[in-house]
């Protein structure tokens, strides 16, 4: 399944590749990338591919939840579908 990943938070270094690491670790692959930094504030949205990840939706969905707050950062996760369905014109 594909899903989309974001990531806000106050820019520091090293967010791209924690976030990244987190990923690999759960056998997610990253289909494609986009952030960008405006001012002190970082945004980044991720395509990426769960098919072998061991989690489930849900329990992956709790651990970027977690890391984000560990990470001092926002991390959410969204259903391809669904995110489509959302910003559809």
């Amino acid at each position: 399944m594909k899903a989309i990943v974001t990531v806000t938070g106050k820019d520091r270094k090293g967010i791209i590749a924690d976030v990244c690491r987190l990923l690999a670790d759960n056998g997610i692959n990253i289909l494609d990338i986009s952030q960008t930094v405006m001012q002190d504030f970082f945004t980044m949205i991720m395509l990426i591919d769960t098919e072998d990840c061991p989690l489930s939706f849900t329990e992956l969905s709790d651990k970027l939840t977690e890391a984000g707050k560990n990470l001092g950062l926002e991390i959410r996760i969204q259903r391809e579908d669904i995110f489509n369905a959302m910003h559809r014109v």
